[in-house]
């Protein structure tokens, strides 16, 4: 039997949403505090604006200087998606060279993995080192009205849930941040001397005390929650997700907006990837002669699907629309990773810059695009290794030899240990750091795994890998996954019935790890489905395995 998605009127988002304040452009916490982004953008968008960046020295320093770092995180780029590991989107129709020659002239790492299932919380573990478990950002921040609508819409087979009975421990939205305990490497980096730089997302706190200025970041440049392009621009091509009751509400939300330094917002004057391109570009000019660390966190695939009609109109052998459009967003990240790559080299930097590309968590199921991850099972917002093994590439000409494919698995917050490693900097000492420093694995002084066991959790459904094992525990459904990653790396021989002793001794592990971490600074207020080998817009069968999600 199959059984077509149920579509859900847009109007009810907008009703849902809005009867409970939150307010397209504008929410309550933006009420609260009007200097800083709000949910979804400023509530008031200006015009096209200048920005000037910062001047270095005008001449390089007399005596050898600390290495550049250059942090480029794409969201929800699936590991399919770039032609080094094996794909590239449309079947390899569109190569992606420049990325790609991130581990061509370094390293690939072939297990590397997100933090987490979703953005947030990735994001938290990129820039601090740690588990997000460990300091309570288990869960992305949403205005409590729409984490409450979106969770409980009609999926198809299986509904979403919502818990009222949580509601009397959430905090306000404005208050849902990265805790202001936490250490970030641009903290690190900033207090020896690295001029910092944020380009894009942020996603770690909307009001003005989580800014990424108040973190550590000289300067910033916000596009969190932006359109690429106004959806009626005439420079646009979208593709609207009919099937995703999200993408919805996205199209009828967003505005199309960048921020400096939590100024006024404004339009960008082109595409958003190009736009955030072309700034971060002026900005590593500007500080060639001193040591900086640039954190470019794309928006780029995330949805809404939009894509230059430049972009859209060169890839006319690709026939289906929503794969081209979203193929025409892949070509022009991967543009814009080659231009970054072009000014270290116009500059002389490329021999002395760490240079380290990621996606946050894997593809997304709701883009309604079979490939983007495979071989893998899964999408973003589940643990199969389709949400979290990621794009992971780093090149270090000085330190890093070319052409290296390193296959034990690393995490994200292995980027902080790293970095502070190369700039060399002291970690900090009164708090477990998760990560450690890549560079001595990857040449070989460093002997054994950088981990034995690595840990995810978003409330009920957690997972730990230990050595190749791993083992999947949920609630919703009620379930174990045990694979043999192995021999078994795309997770379809689920082992669990036949290796109960297994099973009990990483729950064990599990156990240990969850004492060792806090308790989430919000609640999950819903959960939704996650089917683990479709798409949202493909049929469902009562047969299919899922999960449910709910930060």
């Amino acid at each position: 039997m199959k059984i077509r998605l149920v579509r859900t009127a847009a109007a009810a988002v907008v009703l849902a949403v809005t009867a409970s304040g939150v307010v397209f452009g504008e929410t309550q916490a933006h009420a609260q505090a009007p200097s800083g982004p709000a949910a979804f953008g400023p509530a008031k968008v200006g015009p096209p604006m200048e920005i000037t960046w910062q001047q270095g020295p005008a001449k390089p320093p007399a005596t050898r200087r600390k290495p550049n770092i250059v942090l480029i995180v794409a969201d929800d780029l699936g590991y399919n998606d770039l032609t080094v590991n094996g794909g590239g989107v449309a079947g390899g129709a569109v190569p992606t060279p420049n990325i790609d020659s991130i581990a061509r002239e370094g390293v690939n790492f072939a297990q590397g993995y997100a933090g987490h299932g979703t953005c947030a919380p990735s994001r938290a573990a990129i820039l601090t080192g740690r588990y997000p478990t460990r300091f309570g950002f288990e869960f992305t921040p949403a205005p409590p009205a729409l984490g409450k609508s979106m969770r409980t819409f009609n999926y198809g087979i299986h509904n979403g849930v919502s818990f009222p009975e949580r509601e009397k421990d959430m905090i306000p939205f404005a208050k849902m941040g990265l805790p202001q305990s936490e250490v970030t490497i641009a903290e690190l980096l900033q207090d020896v001397g690295y001029h910092t730089l944020h380009f894009g997302k942020w996603h770690l706190g909307e009001s003005p005390e989580f800014a990424a200025t108040k973190r550590g970041f000289n300067e910033s440049l916000l596009t969190s929650g932006s359109m690429f392009l106004p959806k009626d621009d005439p420079r646009v091509v979208n593709s609207m997700q009919d099937f995703d009751p999200i993408d919805r509400f996205l199209w009828a939300s967003m505005p199309f907006y960048a921020q400096k330094d939590g100024g006024p917002g404004f339009q960008p004057k082109a595409y958003l990837t190009d736009y955030v391109t072309d700034e971060a570009v002026k900005a590593i000019h500007a500080n060639r002669n001193r040591p900086f660390f640039a954190y470019l966190a794309y928006n780029a695939p995330h949805t809404p699907l939009q894509a230059t009609k430049a972009d859209y109109d060169a890839l006319s052998h690709i026939q289906d629309h929503r794969m081209r459009v979203y193929s025409a967003m892949i070509r022009a990240l991967d543009r814009g990773v080659g231009r970054v790559l072009q000014q270290l080299e116009q500059d002389g930097l490329t021999n002395d810059t760490l240079v380290i590309f990621v996606s946050d968590n894997g593809g997304a199921g709701y883009v309604g695009l079979p490939d983007v991850n495979r071989p893998f099972r899964g999408w973003k917002l589940t643990y199969f290794e389709g949400g979290i093994r990621t794009p992971y590439l780093m090149r270090w000409p000085a330190a890093i030899p070319a052409g290296r494919t390193y296959r034990a698995p690393v995490s994200h917050f292995d980027i902080f240990a790293t970095a502070a490693a190369a700039a060399n900097v002291a970690l900090p000492r009164d708090r477990v750091i998760d990560g450690v420093n890549l560079v001595p694995h990857v040449t070989g002084k460093a002997r054994g795994r950088p981990h034995e066991n690595l840990f995810w959790r978003s409330g009920d459904y957690q997972v730990v890998r230990a050595g190749d094992w791993k083992l999947q525990v949920t609630d919703r459904p009620k379930k174990d996954w045990l694979f043999d990653l192995a021999n078994d790396p795309t997770e379809r021989v689920n082992m669990a019935a036949a290796m109960p002793d297994k099973v009990a001794e990483l729950k064990r592990l599990l156990a240990r790890h969850n004492a060792a971490q806090v308790k989430p600074l919000w609640p999950q207020l819903g959960q939704s489905p996650v089917m683990l080998d479709h798409t949202l817009a493909e049929p469902q069968t009562l047969t299919d395995e899922y999960v449910y999600w709910g930060g």
